[in-house]
């Protein structure tokens, strides 16, 4: 007769069967090990590397009908962390990852979810009702240093404390005398100031601090995927906007209207220049801040991705006295910074570049640089119509976005000028269709564009945690088919790359980016096309014809090596 731990543990184990975690081949493996040696059978699979320890413990609380939490996506909670320390969490293996003021409820993940023992003296301790989740020992360690090691709990009470429950901006008590004191002392300042610590360390390019219904959560874009990484009361919310709005210097009493600013600060000798947006929503105002860092190098072609045939093209395209070169894509797939590349490798004493653009993201030496401003009347077609008095060699414009500017740019090109700009198209081959349609003549398109790249960027797979494995079958033929006479023939021991997950990366599998390009020069044939006004389909048809990789199968290739995934270009290259 099985005792009751036994019992639990074959729960568990149908439940791993049932789920498909297992198969039944492991399942009567397993069974078999426990009955002639009576070694456990969870521990033999373990051994094994038939499962993986997460897939155990989602049984186990499947089984005991506790819910799994994954700490790995969890934001630090302040005021969840305050109440219990870091040293105490680590002997008792638990994290409080979140709090429920109505019910007085902390949120708290365990190694053994079923300790009732703990469960009970923690909730005389700390008179709070406990709700215990089940995750893995892993994920408690790995949060015992990246969730304690965002906790402001002791800012947040001093905030909170300061707030005096009603939310009032505290910028009515700063005495302007004491400005540079205060900012330096106060608890919503040193919240602030962590924030921003943070998202330099975590190489993110983007934070936003969003107002919910209860709280307020901080996300931060890094590699192009937003991440929740803070959960803040709501009561200090307004305090957190005034103090940004502060250093942006931005109207404080004005919270119906969006806002835009901008101010610097500095981190262990590296200059971050940051453009705040402020946006009024029905639970408060938002905030947006684009970080960028001005010591930061403007990086190589090669180094964004771009190489092969791809490069060849654009290299010989750029090396042409006049011309248009445009570079298509969305917004944030590294359009500007291509561009940037671009300028920085034809840059010299020789020639005299001037760059029209909104905003200026990196500063050039030599080059000049030139910033839209609406409001005085400097848009991109007047700052256009302007450059073409200032003996250009080479003209850079952020974006065309009208007919003036498309127009501007043709004949700045037709009266011997190298033109650079941006579209927002989804291909390369929709770059002519979409100037056509700005009322562009076609017979000066097809004589003008000398080349169109398109561009996504993507995720790099981490260096520190890449592993190999096997695809399935359906996968190699996905490939196969998308290669065409790219592909090369498989091996016996073809293997892709990923990640798993570690510290360096925050378990995303993802460290750095990378660009996937296609690079569409206009031959003879193609402004035929253009002259024809053929369809996006059958000018890129040609161009591959003629021998251009498309970004989906530039981005195959470096999944191929081990650069990034194949998931990563379905998301962002897949038509």
């Amino acid at each position: 007769m099985r005792s009751a731990q036994d019992r639990d543990i074959f729960g568990v184990l149908d439940i791993l069967l049932s789920t498909n975690k297992i198969d039944k081949t492991a399942f009567d493996a397993a069974k078999q090990a426990f009955v002639s040696s009576g070694t456990n059978v969870l521990t033999h699979l373990l051994d094994k590397k038939l499962i993986k320890d997460e897939d155990i413990v989602r049984a186990k609380a499947q089984y005991h009908n506790i819910e799994f939490v994954s700490l790995r996506e969890k934001a630090a909670s302040p005021v969840a962390l305050g109440y219990l320390e870091k040293s105490v969490a680590q002997r008792l293996s638990v994290i409080p990852f979140d709090y429920t003021a109505s019910g007085k409820t902390l949120h708290l993940a365990m190694s053994n979810p079923i300790d009732l023992a703990t469960i009970e003296f923690l909730e005389k301790k700390l008179a709070v009702h406990i709700k215990p989740y089940a995750t893995t020992l892993e994920d408690i360690q790995n949060g015992l240093d990246t969730l304690y090691e965002q906790s402001l709990s002791g800012e947040v009470t001093a905030a909170l404390k300061e707030a005096g429950g009603v939310n009032q901006p505290e910028i009515k008590t700063i005495d302007i005398r004491r400005m540079g004191d205060f900012i330096k002392e106060a608890p919503i300042a040193k919240i602030v100031t962590t924030i921003l610590e943070f998202a330099a360390k975590s190489r993110a390019s983007d934070v936003h601090i969003e107002p919910l219904e209860e709280r307020t959560r901080v996300r931060y874009r890094i590699d192009g995927i937003l991440h929740e990484k803070l959960i803040l009361p709501k009561k200090i919310h307004d305090s957190l906007v005034s103090r940004i709005k502060i250093l942006s210097d931005l109207k404080i009493d004005e919270k119906r209207v969006p806002q835009d600013g901008r101010f610097n600060f500095s981190l262990d000798d590296e200059q971050v220049d940051l453009r705040v947006s402020t946006l009024p929503t029905v639970h408060g105002e938002k905030v947006v801040m684009r970080l960028l860092k001005k010591t930061s190098e403007v990086p190589t072609l090669q180094q964004l991705g771009l190489r092969g045939r791809a490069l060849k093209n654009l290299e010989e395209a750029i090396l042409r006295p006049h011309g248009i070169i445009l570079v298509t894509g969305p917004t944030g797939s590294g359009k500007t910074t291509t561009l940037y590349s671009v300028i920085s490798r034809i840059n010299s004493p020789k020639v005299n570049i001037v760059t029209l653009e909104d905003p200026i993201e990196y500063q050039m030496i030599g080059v000049n640089q030139v910033q839209v401003n609406p409001q005085a009347g400097l848009t991109f077609a007047s700052g256009l119509r302007s450059f073409l008095r200032q003996d250009p060699n080479i003209i850079m414009v952020g974006e065309i976005r009208d007919e003036e500017t498309a127009e501007l740019a043709i004949q700045a090109s037709l009266t011997g000028h190298l033109v650079f700009s941006t579209l927002h198209t989804s291909s390369a081959a929709g770059a002519l269709p979409r100037m056509l349609d700005m009322k562009a003549e076609p017979y000066l398109l097809a004589s003008t564009i000398t080349a169109i790249v398109g561009q996504r960027v993507g995720r790099q797979i981490c260096k520190y945690c890449k592993e190999k494995y096997v695809p399935t079958r359906e996968v190699v033929d996905d490939i196969k088919s998308v290669l065409g006479k790219l592909w090369v023939p498989v091996t016996e021991d073809f293997a892709l790359q990923k990640g798993s997950g570690c510290p360096q990366c925050g378990n995303t599998g993802y460290l750095g980016r990378i660009g996937v390009f296609e690079v569409l020069p206009v031959s003879e044939k193609i402004g035929r096309l253009i002259l024809e006004h053929a369809p996006d389909s059958e000018i890129e048809k040609q161009a591959v014809s003629e021998g251009m990789i498309t970004m989906k199968q530039d981005g195959y290739l470096k999944a191929i090596e081990g650069i990034t995934t194949l998931e990563e270009v379905i998301r962002v290259a897949q038509e």
